[in-house]
């Protein structure tokens, strides 16, 4: 769970920002310098990445980023109408506002880094692709096969050690199905 950041962290960090990036987006700068001198807004504001996902969010970029000049988004809707979003957000100064804010190396920022907040609308399996999940169900499928042929060969050596040449056939035959089962999957590749 994350600690909330204080309004006055949130106020630091705009005033920062805005002293150190030009924006693509003049409105850009109106609106960070509104939300500056609204407490009621700072409260209710978050930095997080992949605002898209948020009910009601903004992206706001610097001249030094490539990403877009400007995304407000709402329920879903999208608009590039920086006035629209003014609007709002005089309009709505108890809900929540996300911003994700593009500028060079913002990943690696340590005043960014101080204010985010991780996403809670991002979807869980966002980050991971078909390839991860193939990956890892032959990861789990082997470690699966390891397992039960670790367990076969002990209790192959138990029979062994007893004599008990029924058990052993029995457990043999097991080992045998196995290696058949396993062995016609498709191998993990090395990268």
């Amino acid at each position: 769970m994350n600690t909330p950041v204080s309004v006055q962290d949130k106020k630091t960090f705009i005033q920062w920002f805005l002293k150190n990036y030009q924006l693509k987006k003049r409105e850009s700068v109106w609106i960070l310098n509104y939300i500056l001198n609204h407490n009621q807004i700072l409260k209710n504001i978050h930095f997080v990445r992949h605002v898209k996902f948020c009910p009601r969010g903004i992206v706001i970029t610097s001249q030094c980023s490539t990403e877009v000049p400007f995304r407000f988004y709402k329920n879903h809707l999208v608009t590039t109408d920086a006035e629209k979003s003014f609007h709002d957000i005089r309009l709505n100064q108890d809900e929540a506002l996300y911003i994700q804010l593009n500028f060079k190396k913002a990943n690696q920022n340590p005043y960014y880094a101080s204010v985010m907040e991780e996403n809670p609308y991002v979807p869980e399996d966002y980050f991971i692709t078909n390839k991860d999940k193939v990956l890892a169900k032959r990861i789990l499928e082997r470690t699966l096969f390891e397992s039960k042929k670790k367990r076969l060969l002990a209790d192959i050596d138990k029979a062994l050690d007893e004599l008990d040449q029924e058990q052993f056939m029995k457990l043999s035959e097991e080992l045998n199905k196995l290696e058949k089962n396993f062995g016609n999957q498709p191998k993990l590749q090395k990268q």
